[in-house]
């Protein structure tokens, strides 16, 4: 298994085969089967990614995921997922999945990866802006850097989880002040079934909330951003200029003046933060800035046609 494989600058249409494209979240995995860069099957399970399930549970959905798209001949299966921090994390998710696909090249990287490839690039700086968030680029020398990607207790600047945290945040230091909730509180309270902000301390630190439930009320912070709310347009904002320092980050260690690509759903779907995000970037010089326009995972095509043999 060979997770760092550079660029050969080879058209995406050189991936010829069978190929399973994987791109592994924190609530789905998604799998994509290829015949010669061409999707044929395209299908979802639960996620196996063992940071969000148990080894069992990821098990479990990958055999339902490959009992839908696998069979036959496969050449190779490319999976992108987060948390591949290093070779062991690769090689966990390799050995999970090698029972369903003997014989196949298994080929393991960061999910940003994914992002960089289906933007169309084989060099720049790709942004992860989901539930958690992430930078990650290559250089033409082959030169790789990271940044954020730390998981939720430690960074997720910008992210979905971020988002819902800072609104409940938000709502306890009114409470603490004496005042009465406002258009994001209420929105926040609805959501989450409390009648006051008090109680959304025990629920924030329950173990039947987690970071996908803070990270789904994300939503509630876009809503009410644009329906005028200043205090959501101010952490939307802030959002995206979070991501774009992570960016900034990898480009300057890179020596790159682009592209920088923003993916996943709130990159994707968020117009008040893709503004900061290119707002932020272009103080810093950097203009090339590309929303990604499909998801990740029609990124592997390319992948598998820069690969060394």
């Amino acid at each position: 298994m060979n997770n760092h494989d550079s660029a050969q600058h080879s058209p995406a249409s050189a991936a010829s085969g069978t190929v399973i494209g994987l791109d592994i979240g924190g609530t789905k995995t998604r799998g994509v089967r290829f015949h010669d860069g061409e999707p044929v099957l395209d299908e979802t399970a639960g996620s196996s990614n063992v940071q969000n399930v148990t080894k069992e549970q990821a098990a479990a959905n990958l055999a339902e995921l490959f009992g839908k798209i696998g069979g036959g001949t496969i050449d190779q299966v490319y999976a992108g997922a987060g948390g591949i921090d290093t070779d062991e994390d690769a090689q966990a998710l390799a050995d999970l999945i090698s029972p369903h696909v003997p014989g196949a090249r298994i080929t393991v990287v960061h999910d940003s990866r994914l992002l960089l490839a289906a933007g169309g690039a084989s060099t720049g700086v790709a942004v992860i802006a989901g539930t958690g968030s992430a930078a990650w680029g290559k250089n033409d020398a082959g030169e790789e850097a990271r940044a954020g990607g730390w998981g939720y207790l430690l960074g997720d600047e910008g992210s979905g989880y971020w988002l819902g945290r800072e609104a409940v945040r938000h709502s306890l230091r009114r409470m603490n002040q004496g005042l009465e909730p406002d258009r994001l509180s209420r929105a926040l309270l609805a959501s989450c079934g409390v009648d006051e902000p008090g109680k959304l301390i025990a629920l924030f630190h329950s173990p039947d909330t987690g970071r996908r439930y803070w990270a789904q009320q994300a939503r509630l912070v876009v809503e009410t951003a644009d329906a005028g709310d200043q205090v959501s347009q101010a952490l939307v904002v802030q959002a995206g200029r979070d991501l774009a320092e992570l960016a900034g980050q990898a480009v300057r260690q890179l020596g790159l003046n682009g592209p920088v690509i923003l993916g996943s759903g709130l990159g994707m779907n968020v117009p008040r933060l893709q503004d900061a995000f290119k707002a932020a970037l272009a103080e810093d010089g950097i203009v090339d800035v590309r929303i990604l326009q499909q998801d990740p995972v029609f990124g592997v095509p390319r992948l598998v046609a820069e690969q060394t043999p």
